[in-house]
């Protein structure tokens, strides 16, 4: 391009002829020379390396504080789930004791019936022992066909406001869900209070239901036929028994009598109470038994040593009937309840 132009000597820097791209690119080149010719401090070459160092320290800084957030940020959500994961556990661990407690309560309380009927038969006379094992048998039989059937709903299903009966539950429905999909057949739903299903409390209820009837054997023993124990059996435990327990631990109108509401830890009220009077009743109806008055010497216990066994059963069965009202073990307080329940039972 300076052949095309009038030239000039470099000192003056005169290229009136060039254009402007190219008088641009030579300033630029001139200005380049001439830094690079300049000498460079030693002090602003220190100063550039110290910057850089610092520079580099920066950002290494910010890079570990995003790995910790990142990090922070992990933990966060893994410790969340851990919460959620020990949650679930202790509600399923707390299932697991109070099904345990029961069932193992529930189980004790209905060797009680083994009592009642060595304890029956040998207070009785020796020709009626066969007809007193066979009316405890028909009472646990029976009993639990009525309770199944009818005596749970009535018990403790929904009242709606009635404050007498329950109204749902019969035949054990309602006692587990099933998904349609699936058909899988879940029966335990947990809540705040832990895992319990209804078949578990039903189980446990059973047990007293059918205690409370085999009180009434005992009284009228040698004065009633098996078939028409069998009938009184079925009516006791599906309408006489379960209507006590709605007005009272099934939250009728008992439950809530004055702002108190009615209280009875283990039954004595609402079981042995009820199968008392249901026995003072039948002996009311049947009379003594013929020559009872007459001939005592006659009546007298065939069989001590069943009489006595029969006691240390009906004992043993306590300490699952009144610790087990407890109705939870879930904790060390109800641990220690358990405990002094049947320190009282005991004395």
């Amino acid at each position: 391009f300076m052949a095309q132009a009038e030239w000039a000597p470099f000192s003056s820097f005169h290229y009136p002829a060039l254009s402007s791209s190219a008088m641009k690119v030579f300033s630029i080149l001139s200005l380049l020379g001439s830094v690079a010719a300049a000498p460079v401090p030693h002090e602003l070459l220190l100063q550039v390396q110290e910057l850089q160092a610092e520079l580099s320290t920066q950002r290494q800084v910010i890079q570990e504080l995003q790995e910790e957030r990142r990090l922070q940020a992990a933990e966060s959500e893994s410790i969340d789930d851990k919460i959620t994961k020990l949650q679930d556990a202790d509600l399923g661990l707390g299932g697991a004791l109070d099904s345990a407690w029961l069932v193992l309560c529930g189980a004790l309380v209905m060797f009680m019936h083994a009592g009642f009927a060595m304890l029956e038969t040998g207070c009785c006379r020796a020709k009626n022992a066969s007809n007193v094992l066979m009316k405890n048998l028909v009472n646990v039989c029976c009993g639990t066909l009525g309770w199944w059937s009818i005596g749970w709903a009535l018990a403790y299903g929904e009242q709606n406001g009635n404050g007498f009966i329950g109204t749902d539950g019969f035949f054990g429905f309602g006692f587990y869900t099933r998904d349609k999909a699936s058909g899988v057949i879940t029966p335990v739903e947990c809540t705040s209070d832990g895992c319990q299903s209804t078949m578990l409390s039903w189980f446990f209820q059973w047990a007293f239901c059918t205690a409370g009837a085999t009180i009434v054997s005992g009284a009228v023993a040698e004065r009633v036929k098996s078939p028409t124990y069998a009938a009184f059996a079925f009516l006791m435990t599906s309408f006489i028994y379960p209507m006590v327990v709605a007005s009272t631990w099934g939250g009728g109108w008992l439950a809530s009598l004055f702002g108190v509401g009615y209280m009875d830890f283990a039954g004595s009220g609402v079981v042995h109470l009820t199968g008392g009077i249901s026995g003072l009743v039948g002996t009311t109806i049947l009379g003594a038994r013929t020559g009872r008055f007459t001939n005592p010497e006659e009546f007298e216990c065939h069989n001590l040593p069943l009489v006595v066994l029969g006691t240390f059963a009906l004992w043993f069965g306590w300490y699952g009937f009144n610790p087990g009202s407890t109705l939870t073990m879930k904790s060390g307080s109800d641990g220690a309840l358990a405990a002094q329940v049947a320190m009282n039972t005991t004395l």
